[in-house]
């Protein structure tokens, strides 16, 4: 019998002008492992929440969702608590208590289960997922991987029989969501919970999906094994083509021939026996970036220090930054890192207690708050909902102007005229960051800072996005961002650091920068460097590999 079966399940947003699912039909057998992918803003999320009663959004619906036969509404909430576990997107949204022990426990509380029994499995989940260390930890002190960990773990303390996750790992650096990934495919093949995931960072999880669903506008438009689905993409030439892992978008890319890869591993051993016995003639992309010049930069933070408490530990220890003007500059590395602090420091949200930070060449205490936030500095949160106050996105973006015409262009810029009526918190994470994007773009900043601008973005938007900043870093603005998204970082960026232990500690071109890392690169990279070097997206493996093959291939 199917887990799930989804009946014609169609479902429309209050006011909203067209329908986020329409005519889903859909069964999940127990035990499966189903990746559901598509566009932001193709029903993903709603299409999840609908497998849970408590999490059902308001608004116009039709259709059935049945679990084990049974209608789902006809399930008890104690029930469907316990037989159904759900991953939200924040780790923040869902983590309700102050202990990291009173987490893990909090599930087993609320079902009533027997204090012995629920100690036995706290223990049991806190080994299973390797957190004795932090046990007695408070929650607030984790790290963002910490905080999702937890979370999967605390659900797996209920024993649920599906296990429902939407973009678990949006705010996680790669090791992280690799680590995360691959626990939930341990869950899934060894204790057979049946897992429905939704996820834009397909490397980790498309090869190892018994099932990959695809929605567009609301409808199934594909439903089969990831190879199956790969191929049906290529052959359609669907926009979505570009989501798939990289091994599969260099294989049909270049022309390859036999079974289409799906893993680093499986791409490598394509890469090397396809080009076996060919002299490699060209092993290296052309035309090496260069430097850009550092005179007169846009942002300089010197021996920078900070800490959130007077006893606390330094979360900045001596950071040194220099930002040329009119560049894309990255800042990577690991969850809790300090990252997001250093943007905080550099727009004067955190104040240091040492060091200087200069914008545009003058020191930040000496710019007046008006004049800094207004034509000046701008930053865009990693949670873009704490930007939106109004019922309508329309009304967000004229508290910020009230020139029609100038939202109307920045709603165009930013994809998002088309939701100007709709309410922020109705629509999708890659739509809510569009929309926090063109509300920070209306206070037309010089120098503009971005916390993980491609949270929540499928591959289609990540294209426009950058074609977006390319085009406000055409009109003379820097933009410096912190992204755990490295195949972003690597294709668009001109610069970028490695942020460890509160501190910059290399800068260089994406290029050499991706080149030399063995873990802390692109899949491009790890895949090609066994033939090519410094091959660091899945543009320049293709384009390598034909010029080697010198067959027209």
């Amino acid at each position: 019998m199917a887990h799930f079966h989804i009946q014609n399940l169609t479902f429309s947003y209050p006011n909203a002008q067209h329908r986020t699912l329409d005519g889903v039909d859909l069964t999940v057998e127990k035990g499966e492992y189903v990746v559901l992918c598509g566009k932001s803003g193709s029903g993903k999320t709603t299409l999840l929440r609908h497998l849970k009663s408590v999490l059902t959004p308001y608004g116009s619906r039709s259709g059935a969702v049945l679990l084990d036969g049974q209608p789902l509404e006809q399930v008890s909430q104690h029930d469907q608590a316990r037989r159904i576990g759900f991953v939200m997107q924040s780790p923040e949204d869902q983590i309700v208590t102050d202990k990291v022990w009173h987490e893990l426990a909090f599930g087993l509380e609320s079902l009533g289960e027997d204090p012995k029994a629920m100690r036995l499995r706290v223990a049991e989940m806190a080994c299973y997922f390797g957190i004795q260390d932090w046990f007695h930890r408070d929650v607030e002190t984790l790290s963002g991987g910490q905080k999702q960990l937890l979370n999967l773990a605390s659900i797996m303390a209920m024993h649920p029989e599906v296990l429902i996750l939407d973009e678990p790992t949006s705010q996680l650096d790669p090791i992280a969501a690799s680590d995360f990934l691959n626990t939930v495919r341990k869950i899934n093949l060894e204790l057979g919970t049946t897992v429905i995931l939704t996820e834009h960072r397909l490397e980790d999880i498309f090869p190892y999906a018994d099932r990959v669903v695809m929605l567009e506008d609301g409808r199934v438009t594909a439903n089969g094994s990831p190879r199956q689905v790969a191929q049906l993409l290529w052959r359609q030439e669907s926009q979505l083509f570009a989501a798939l892992p990289t091994p599969a978008r260099v294989f049909y890319g270049a022309g390859g021939e036999g079974t289409c890869p799906m893993t680093v591993r499986e791409g490598r051993g394509w890469l090397t026996g396809a080009l076996e016995n060919r002299p490699i003639t060209v092993n290296e992309p052309e035309s090496a970036p260069t430097l850009p010049e550092t005179g007169d930069p846009a942002l300089c933070l010197r021996q920078v220090w900070f800490r959130y408490e007077k006893d606390s530990p330094d979360v900045l220890r001596g950071v040194e930054l220099t930002v040329p003007r009119g560049c894309i500059f990255a800042i990577v590395g690991g969850n809790g890192a300090g990252k997001t602090t250093t943007l905080k420091a550099a727009c004067g949200i955190c104040k240091p207690y040492r060091g200087q930070v200069e914008i545009f060449g003058k020191p930040l205490k000496r710019y007046r708050p008006g004049e800094l936030y207004r034509g000046c500095a701008a930053m865009l949160p990693q949670d873009p909902k704490s930007l939106f106050v109004g019922k309508t996105l329309r009304e967000d973006l004229e508290e910020m102007c009230r020139d029609s015409e100038q939202i109307q262009t920045v709603a165009q810029t930013c994809a998002v005229a088309g939701l100007l009526d709709s309410h922020p918190y109705d629509l999708s994470g890659g739509e809510q960051q569009r929309a926090a994007l063109a509300k920070v773009l209306l206070t037309q900043p010089r120098l503009l800072f971005l916390d993980e601008p491609t949270k929540g973005m499928d591959c289609f938007f990540k294209g426009k996005f950058a074609k977006i900043l390319q085009t406000l870093k055409s009109r003379g603005m820097t933009l410096v961002l912190v992204s755990h998204d490295v195949e972003f970082c690597a294709e668009y960026a001109d610069l970028v650091s490695m942020f460890f232990d509160g501190q910059i500690v290399t800068t260089d071109t994406p290029r050499r920068f991706f080149g030399q890392n063995s873990f802390y690169t692109t899949a491009a990279n790890r895949m090609s460097r066994c033939v090519f070097r410094n091959a660091v997206t899945a543009d320049e493996v293709t384009a390598l590999y034909r010029k080697n093959r010198g067959d027209g291939q």
